[in-house]
């Protein structure tokens, strides 16, 4: 059992970090990657700018690994997009772990060897068993751990204000998206410009496409932007502007904020669809539940966020928060119900472990449904967890970050008070909580988004 590797699905950020840190510890990982590259996911937003700098986006083990390849590390100042991400480091450390990492091998399925979820036996001796789909067909992989690092960005939340798809959104379907929308793109600029567009959510990639599509109402002045929030007032949904430590998102949430007070955008607060009508001309209107209907749209962009997808996970044993989907020992450090000033305690393999022995949650995907996350969080998950399968105890427990601090409290509305006011809880000053987005753009040049 020793001698089988440890499974790591995904080779993104977090999963290729694992893997340079196990490899570091002498054990063998093996990365299943369903896309056809590193950081397939990331990919999807390449054109979008992230909060952090690269000093704060290169793994440790990861630049040790690839400084013996002669790699060179990127201005640690500078702030990539997603495709610079990719190109100058993700591929290079993928190419690096070499067969290490395959590609096209998507995972359907983990269980312990011959025993499905019910059966007590064997739990603690028996190897997991990863069940794999390839071009070539499937495939059993026993491994001596599972570290689920695939994220969530293959699902995202529907419009439904109650989580689920609002009636008649699938059909449609061809006036919504679901991502921020790449505005270098003359096919997307097109679709949006001179048009109504309603935006739904309030995180930061809500304000980033806000900021992207108010430029583009600056050079098409029929582009109407209607802001959908569920929560009663906008309050401090612009974040920490100058107090907060993230410099970058700082500068986004006052760029939104402007925006907005510039008459680009205007808000629809306490909206949660729940019906979406398609009209005789093509356009759609979205209806709340409480029978309120908004003007008609000709395009719907959804960022609501993400959940985790467990579903090949249901022959193991997990211990997960019933609201966040979160592990549960995590949950209680992330709840953006309860959480509205502080900061994310640095954490590990304690936090992540879970009832089937050898199994984790990483990255992205370990945090559920909880709407932010920072690549340098992920990093000391998969450090830890990979000492612990080392056996090196004593660096599995030890903190190796510090995180930065930042005005943003709050989250989608859960501080609104009954009324629909905003709860004094959800504001606070420079040392506010941790919750920083992976996929949000820093700066918007004239044509990006």
């Amino acid at each position: 059992m020793n001698a089988s590797p440890v499974v790591v699905v995904g080779a993104g950020p977090i999963g290729l970090a694992a893997a340079a840190h196990l490899l570091e510890r002498g054990l063998t990982p093996l990365v299943l990657e369903a896309g056809d590259t590193a950081g397939a996911a990331v990919a999807q937003w390449h054109h979008v700018r992230l909060f952090s700098p690269w000093s704060e986006l290169v793994d440790p083990a990861a630049e040790r690994l690839l400084k013996a390849t002669g790699w060179q590390s990127p201005d640690a100042a500078g702030y990539p997009t997603g495709t610079e991400w990719a190109d100058q480091y993700l591929r290079p450390l993928a190419a690096a772990l070499g067969d290490r990492v395959r590609f096209g091998a998507r995972v359907v399925g983990v269980a312990r060897r011959g025993r499905d979820l019910v059966v007590d036996a064997g739990r603690d001796s028996e190897p997991l068993t990863v069940h794999v789909t390839t071009a070539g067909g499937e495939e059993r992989i026993t491994a001596r751990a599972v570290i689920d690092a695939s994220g969530t960005w293959a699902a995202p939340n529907p419009l439904g204000g109650d989580g689920l798809l609002a009636a008649g959104e699938h059909d449609a379907a061809g006036r919504i998206d679901y991502r921020i929308p790449n505005l270098d793109d003359d096919a997307a600029r097109d679709r949006y410009a001179g048009k109504r567009i309603a935006i739904a959510g309030s995180g930061h990639s809500a304000l980033t496409a806000l900021v992207a599509l108010a430029g583009l109402a600056d050079e098409h002045p029929g582009t109407e932007i209607v802001w959908l929030l569920r929560r009663g007032t906008p309050g401090d949904v612009f974040g920490g502007g100058e107090a907060d430590q993230l410099p970058a998102r700082g500068a986004l949430g006052l760029r939104a904020k402007a925006a907005a007070e510039a008459g680009h955008v205007r808000t629809a607060t306490g909206f949660r669809t729940s019906a979406v009508h398609r009209e005789p001309d093509g356009r759609v209107t979205l209806e709340s539940f409480d029978g309120h209907r908004l003007e008609p749209v000709d395009e719907v962009i959804v960022l609501t966020g993400f959940r985790p997808d467990l579903s090949w996970l249901s022959e193991v044993r997990l211990d997960l928060d019933p609201v966040l989907q979160a592990p549960r020992a995590l949950a209680q450090l992330i709840d953006p119900n309860v959480h509205s000033c502080g900061t994310v305690y640095p954490h590990g393999v304690t936090e992540l472990a879970q009832p089937e022995p050898g199994v984790y949650l990483a990255g992205m995907k370990s945090y559920g449904r909880a709407p932010t996350f920072l690549a340098m969080t992920g990093y000391e998950q998969v450090r830890s967890v990979a000492a612990a399968l080392a056996g090196d105890t004593e660096a599995s427990q030890r903190v190796e970050l510090t995180l930065p601090e930042t005005g943003v409290c709050g989250g989608s509305g859960v501080f609104d008070e009954p009324d629909g006011q905003a709860s004094d809880a959800g504001c606070c000053g420079p040392s506010g909580p941790v919750e920083v987005s992976l996929l949000t753009r820093p700066t918007v040049g004239s044509s990006s988004s």
